[in-house]
């Protein structure tokens, strides 16, 4: 296992092991990653939609080679473990061999989270899809950990928040769910969608907004995200008052937890 995990590559029918390492350096065209403990996931069928979704949009010629992919992906999986796998399209790449799957171990799951806003216009170039811009979002978060963060934030042009540049920003209004609303320039995030269920699921109200960082002072506000699940916020550097206490944490994570299921 190499820091990037093992690599492989889908050629001919078969998914076979590339060790170069100049095949980590790459721009990738999509890219989707899940959690998986002990042979679960949650929705990883979803994962895989919108993988084919983007893939179809973006290169449809390599989507008739994803149903086969996806076969051989799920049987590469590891049944024992904390494993967080990352499915890949080059665009640079041959069509026969731009498809790849990057096997790597979960790190440890983490705790509440501190957010740092952007202080700069969002720069990723393709906000709605997952690749394209994932080094530079690794980047820009290295960047708030220098400020003592876990997590940049990043707002659109007149100042209303998008998403962390790893993860999905929500907030509760006393017992009202909320989350950016559709105008806004954020990743379609399968964590988000499955929180948004279970909140409509226990009967809380959920509601679409643009909001300022100001907005939320006082507020209960989350990162959601495929690999860790749901974080509380405890602190936001650059906010301009507290974070409000996580009254809503514990149960919904224990019902994401349970969406979790085995891998066929």
């Amino acid at each position: 296992m190499t820091d990037f995990g093992q690599f492989f590559c889908y050629r001919s029918g078969q998914l076979k092991p590339v060790t170069e390492p100049a095949a980590t350096e790459v721009q990738l065209a999509v890219a989707d990653s899940w959690l998986v403990e002990d042979g679960k996931a949650r929705h990883m069928n979803r994962h895989f939609e919108r993988f084919a979704n983007w893939v179809a949009a973006s290169h449809p010629l390599s989507a008739n080679q994803l149903p086969e992919f996806f076969e051989l992906v799920t049987a590469a999986i590891p049944r024992e473990g904390r494993w967080f796998p990352r499915i890949e399209l080059h665009g640079e790449q041959p069509q026969a061999s731009n498809l790849f799957l990057r096997l790597r171990e979960a790190p440890e799951q983490l705790g509440a989270m501190t957010l740092w806003t952007y202080p700069e216009a969002d720069p990723r170039k393709y906000p709605q899809i997952k690749g394209p811009d994932l080094s530079l979002c690794m980047q820009i978060r290295r960047k708030a950990q220098l400020h003592g963060a876990d997590e940049a934030v990043f707002l659109d042009e007149k100042g209303f928040i998008a998403e962390g540049a790893l993860s999905s920003i929500v907030w509760w209004r006393g017992d009202v769910f909320c989350a950016p609303g559709n105008e806004l320039p954020w990743l379609d995030s399968i964590t988000r969608q499955e929180v948004l269920e279970i909140a409509e699921q226990m009967g809380f109200t959920t509601r679409l907004e643009k909001v300022k960082p100001a907005d939320l002072v006082e507020l209960e506000i989350w990162g959601l995200s495929s690999l860790q699940g749901i974080r509380a916020v405890e602190n936001w550097i650059d906010l301009g008052g507290p974070v409000g206490a996580p009254k809503h944490l514990d149960s919904f994570s224990k019902r994401l937890r349970m969406l979790s299921q085995l891998i066929d």
